[in-house]
């Protein structure tokens, strides 16, 4: 492996490493697979390099059932409402769907689908029009770009 990255995320499977990754680059634009190791003795697949959206990642096949948490998420800034939805349906496909843009993948992997304003929206230095945005957030599964202008805009 070699780490383009000073820091670079592991996300730990049981076997399952190389399905997913093959389903994330599949996804999400200008991603690849980089490198795949694998145990010399079984040829099974023990990690799989690779980019999303030029950020390099590796995909570890532990044998264990480790679980993903709601502590650590995957955040995808979106440039438009078609891109929330486009991303959403495909990372929801057999997953569920949390709430204020968030949703869980077949994976069990977090994700946050968000418009690329949205902190700018919610760390508004008017902390009403802030807290508008905040709520109306809170209200919604999957984000609304209109709705969430609407709000900002008062």
């Amino acid at each position: 492996m070699h780490f383009k990255n000073k820091i670079t995320p592991f996300l730990g499977f049981q076997s399952e490493a190389e399905e997913a990754v093959n389903f994330y680059v599949s996804v999400l634009p200008d991603s690849r697979i980089l490198k795949t190791v694998r145990n010399p003795d079984s040829g099974a697949v023990m990690t799989v390099e690779f980019e999303l959206a030029g950020m390099t990642f590796v995909a570890l096949n532990s044998g264990q059932r480790w679980e993903f948490t709601e502590a650590f998420s995957l955040a995808i800034a979106c440039e438009s409402q078609e891109e929330i939805d486009d991303l959403w349906g495909k990372l929801l496909d057999g997953g569920e769907t949390l709430a204020c843009g968030w949703l869980k993948d077949k994976f069990g992997v977090r994700w946050q689908i968000v418009p690329s304003t949205i902190g700018q929206m919610i760390g508004d230095s008017d902390p009403v029009r802030a807290k508008r945005v905040f709520d109306a957030m809170c209200e919604m599964i999957k984000l609304d770009v209109a709705k969430l202008q609407d709000a900002y805009d008062g």
